[in-house]
């Protein structure tokens, strides 16, 4: 029985056609969870699972997948995939990559005609950028119950629009896509991403077998002050929302500073009522903080708390915590498979730790779970200069096809290629 093997320039050509459901006009693309961009793109990949002989189905998180059944279907299948969401200004492979890495693999299996004992299932996470709704990951988050139906329905975007009013104009797209429920077992969960930093690239590795993903919090934070007159009001009696924001976000830098491994950033701020001659009354911002130990991720999420309390004044804060992921590793047994499939292809190899979030990361709990790493280009990501080269697309993908093969119960003779 002959190994089959992935076409790596179909998968290319998919990549480049999936990247005009939401082209930007200087390259890139703005494809974000549950709109009309997605919906274009779900079509296009379901049409290409379907000439391979997927089955396609969602779930009330509106996740895709796409399944290639084998002769045990009681039996639990493995998955993989990521997501095809993008950021308003994103690039070609963020997620992409993941999900048509694993059409590919999954059509080379059907195409070889090969019987698998366990089914694989292809999937497409709903929401994993949280760009359009806040926070991300809510796809695989309802999935694995770790968000309530009721809190990720109720979010709504920057025109109004609730997730659940959006993802009930994605489910009516597909009136006669079959309905599975939320949380089915996994055999395994294998997700192949870019990697978005530069280490593969600067010690010049392909496949990068990722050890986990480090700890992750995000925080909504808004300071109430008073509008005031800035010709007339004293500055002693002044509740200036910016002036606290000012010393709120100077004592944090400070706070977090002296750390490499610490990962803090303040990426949205919002002033109302935004006027030259008026005293601010509200401003809104966004914490992104990061560490590879929950045990300092927790201490420094901790200190954040406490300096906005101490820093607010005049004013009122409060506090709203958006995310609160801590780090996970990944399976070792995958992780091991991972290694012996770059060396059997010649591949080099070097394990890294994932510094974005991924889906991967609500799987591990649920599931034996792994990520597939292959580099990006000076490391940018979220970027319409976002590229991957295609020998490291291919690469990547031929990696997890090995994976697919083991994990679902297919056996070749010691001497086939």
């Amino acid at each position: 029985m002959a190994r089959p093997a992935i076409s790596p320039d179909r998968l290319w050509t998919r990549l480049m056609a999936l990247g005009k459901d939401g082209a930007l006009p200087g390259g890139g693309v703005n494809r974000q969870a549950l709109s009309g961009e997605e919906i274009l793109a779900w079509r296009r990949i379901i049409a290409w699972g379907a000439a391979a002989g997927l089955e396609a189905s969602t779930d009330p998180a509106g996740n895709l997948f796409l399944t290639l059944k084998g002769v045990l279907p009681h039996l639990a299948p493995v998955v993989a995939g990521s997501h095809i969401d993008s950021q308003p200004t994103g690039g070609l492979f963020d997620g992409a990559f993941g999900v048509l890495a694993a059409l590919e693999a999954v059509t080379a299996i059907s195409e070889a005609g090969l019987t698998l004992e366990r089914s694989i299932t292809v999937v497409g996470w709903m929401n994993e950028e949280g760009s359009r709704f806040a926070p991300g990951m809510m796809g695989s988050e309802l999935f694995t119950g770790m968000r309530t139906s009721e809190e990720v329905m109720a979010v709504r975007d920057a025109d109004g629009i609730s997730v659940g009013e959006a993802l009930g104009s994605l489910h009516a797209a597909f009136p006669d896509l079959p309905r599975r429920e939320l949380g089915f077992p996994m055999h395994a969960y294998i997700e192949p991403h870019i990697e978005q930093a530069d280490v593969l690239e600067t010690e010049g590795a392909v496949i990068g077998v990722v050890s986990g993903i480090q700890g992750k919090k995000t925080y909504d934070i808004t300071i109430t002050g008073r509008e005031a007159h800035a010709g007339t009001e004293p500055m002693s009696r002044r509740q200036d929302a910016v002036r606290a924001f000012a010393r709120m976000a100077t004592r944090m830098h400070d706070a977090m500073a002296g750390e490499d491994l610490i990962k803090f950033t303040i990426g949205r701020v919002v002033v109302e009522p935004n006027a030259p001659s008026v005293v601010p009354a509200k401003v809104s911002f966004r914490i992104d903080l990061r560490h590879p130990e929950n045990t300092v991720l927790e201490a420094c999420g901790a200190r954040l708390e406490e300096i906005a309390r101490a820093e607010a004044g005049a004013c009122q804060v409060e506090i709203r915590r958006l995310v609160d992921a801590p780090s996970n590793g990944f399976d070792e047994g995958l992780k091991q498979a991972i290694r012996v499939s770059a060396d059997r292809h010649g591949l080099s190899r070097l394990d890294v730790l994932s510094a974005a979030g991924h889906d991967a990361r609500q799987m591990a709990p649920l599931t034996r779970s792994a990520m597939i790493f292959i580099p990006c280009r000076g490391g940018i990501s979220h970027h319409p200069d976002e590229w991957s080269e295609p020998d490291h697309v291919a690469a990547g993908a031929t990696v997890l096809l090995d994976l697919l093969l083991e994990e679902a119960g297919v056996s070749f003779n010691q001497g086939d290629a």
